[in-house]
């Protein structure tokens, strides 16, 4: 699916990537939480570093990798049946991390995935009564319970209205000095208005996935140095 695919994602920073659907790039997102390793017959060459270290490295729990390294989908998938507030702290319940104020660690999630002001009087209420854009936020501040260091995304606005995706977005704007994101995204405004640095994929019926040029953001919309970038991002294919 993915070759020679080799990407730096600075700490405190969104990082976008952008190509056709079909490129990998959803796959590479999963590979930097182990996430594709619940794929049948996956394998991998390479290593993913944070902090130096291999995450694929044989003493790296991947529980422990997926707490550091938390994903928020393209469908919101919170628990239907759950309260809104147990839907926040199962995060903590499902990797084992005891805190000394549950209640605290609640509020501060749905604060900082700017959920708190809309449903901090229904907090027993069903997750699932939710709108979908309120679901997205819901998952997002189900994930930053857990304190990781980092949050990837895999296109969380396509299925949510103008509305949703703004506030979505600005969540992604307040959240980007406190947690390093990676995000799928196709839109290309989105990508533009988000992130910091962009990585750009390709595939070819003849070639894996790769990276054709990765960069600035200002940089590879304004300025490119692959044509076939300029072409992407301008909207002359994909």
């Amino acid at each position: 699916v993915l070759e020679r695919v080799s990407l730096t994602m600075d700490p405190g920073t969104v990082t976008a990537l952008i190509g056709p659907s079909g490129c990998g790039k959803s796959t590479f997102l999963r590979i930097l939480n182990r996430m594709h390793e619940l794929v049948r017959g996956a394998s991998l060459a390479g290593r993913v570093l944070v902090d130096d270290a291999d995450i694929y490295d044989p003493s790296q729990r991947p529980t422990e990798v997926r707490r550091r390294i938390g994903m928020v989908f393209q469908k919101p998938n919170p628990f239907p049946a759950m309260s809104i507030y147990d839907n926040v702290a199962s995060g903590l319940k499902l990797a084992g991390v005891k805190v000394a104020d549950k209640d605290d660690v609640v509020e501060i999630s749905l604060r900082r995935a700017g959920l708190w002001n809309e449903v901090s009087r229904r907090l027993r209420a069903p997750g699932g009564g939710l709108s979908g854009g309120q679901q997205q936020r819901l998952c997002i501040a189900r994930a930053l319970a857990v304190t990781p260091d980092v949050l990837l995304m895999d296109e969380p606005c396509s299925a949510l209205d103008p509305t949703s995706t703004r506030r979505i977005e600005d969540t992604i704007a307040e959240l980007h000095d406190q947690v390093t994101i990676v995000i799928v995204t196709h839109n290309m405004q989105q990508a533009a208005r988000v992130s910091q640095k962009c990585a750009f994929f390709l595939a070819t019926d003849r070639t894996p996935g790769y990276i054709v040029e990765a960069g600035p953001t200002e940089q590879m919309f304004n300025a490119p140095a692959d044509p076939r970038t300029a072409d992407y991002v301008h909207g002359r294919f994909g």
